[in-house]
């Protein structure tokens, strides 16, 4: 199996150790572990190594699903990975809508063949006919994020809810990645919810502020668990005690606090980008979650020449469009703290500025 290069990975592996400002950061802000129990006990091995029964149970109950549906995960990026290691094989087929985070096409273009099915900016709405359009005998999985990671874009339901009849009635499922659902104000059923053939994968990075737990599921039907239950063995093996202790805390009697205060700070950045770009006449489609995908300032050649000027002479990261199939634009994240927002906006204006 031959896999491409990461290329958003690799550019924050040049990039991030030694800027300032990381202004290309995906998920909310973190939070402190002081407000959390951090005694997990002995640090052994989680048993049994597809996560706590009772914390699936929880997590299962959310999905209208059952505790042997739910899988645990170091982060949403193995949950995604251990299921395309489940449903995909070589002669097998994927549909991936795009631009997404490329983890998400480039592991099923790994397996199989794949067909992307491309949003339409500006508005990066989804054509569920092109989906149908691209599904052929052999499809084994339709692949969507949502909200979407970098445009913002959130698919209403009646779209999801079509793509999943397309997947269903194509003996296929519908994955949907959906790590950032819960930074919506009024977030949509997940696409677990909607019947047999559909696949959630979450985390507690993006919403909740806790990327460090690296702690994340799946769910999906009990064979397909079975399945990736025994690639994980070749993985992590089991979830982090530590993650799944604090995890725990965060997903109960916690949630609501954290997700108010995350989704009242991810309004209150989301209104700083806004307006930075309605100063330098950039365009974006008004997001859910926390990244936007602007047009490139004039003065640049494209979105990797921008980037570049950008940390290079401001020392802020930001992530060139290129990345996501789109040179003409560049992916924000606005989840950091807002005075180091505020800051990186300063900063990315001045560059703006000396080649306007």
């Amino acid at each position: 199996m031959e896999i491409a290069e990461f290329g958003l990975e690799r550019w924050f592996a040049e990039h991030e150790h030694e800027a300032d400002i990381m202004l290309a950061e995906s998920g909310i802000r973190s939070l402190d572990a002081d407000r959390f129990d951090t005694d997990p006990g002995e640090l052994g091995y989680v048993i049994p190594t597809n996560g706590d029964p009772d914390l699936r149970a929880e997590v299962a109950d959310r999905y209208g699903r059952d505790a042997d549906e739910v899988l645990f995960t170091c982060g949403a990026q193995e949950a995604n990975f251990l299921a395309f290691l489940s449903l995909l094989d070589e002669g097998d087929h994927a549909v991936v809508v795009t631009p997404t985070y490329q983890a998400l096409h480039s592991v099923p273009e790994a397996l199989c063949d794949v067909t992307r099915v491309p949003l339409s900016p500006p508005d990066w709405e989804l054509d569920p006919d092109a989906v149908a359009d691209a599904i052929r005998p052999e499809t084994e999985v339709v692949v969507v994020n949502n909200p979407n990671n970098p445009t913002g874009r959130y698919h209403p339901e009646a779209t999801v809810r079509a793509l999943y009849d397309i997947a269903a009635d194509a003996d296929a499922y519908l994955l949907c990645d959906e790590v950032y659902r819960q930074l919506a104000e009024d977030p949509l059923p997940p696409v677990a919810s909607m019947g047999p053939r559909g696949i959630s994968t979450s985390s507690v990075t993006k919403a909740h502020g806790l990327a460090g737990l690296r702690f994340g599921w799946a769910v999906l039907p009990e064979e397909l668990v079975e399945t990736a239950w025994n690639w994980k063995d070749y993985t992590t093996i089991s979830p982090s005690t530590f993650g799944q202790h604090v995890a725990r805390q965060a997903l109960g009697e916690q949630e609501s606090e954290i997700l108010r205060e995350n989704r009242d700070h991810a309004a209150r950045n989301r209104e700083r980008v806004a307006a930075f770009a309605d100063d330098y006449g950039l365009d974006w489609h008004d997001p859910v979650g926390v990244n936007g995908f602007l047009t490139t300032p004039d003065g640049f050649d494209d979105a990797r020449d921008f980037c570049t000027a950008v940390v290079e002479t401001e020392s802020v990261v930001l992530a060139p469009g290129d990345l996501f199939g789109y040179p003409d634009r560049f992916r924000i994240g606005f989840g950091l703290p807002a005075d180091e927002l505020d800051e990186g906006l300063d900063r990315v204006g001045r560059c703006i500025a000396r080649h306007a």
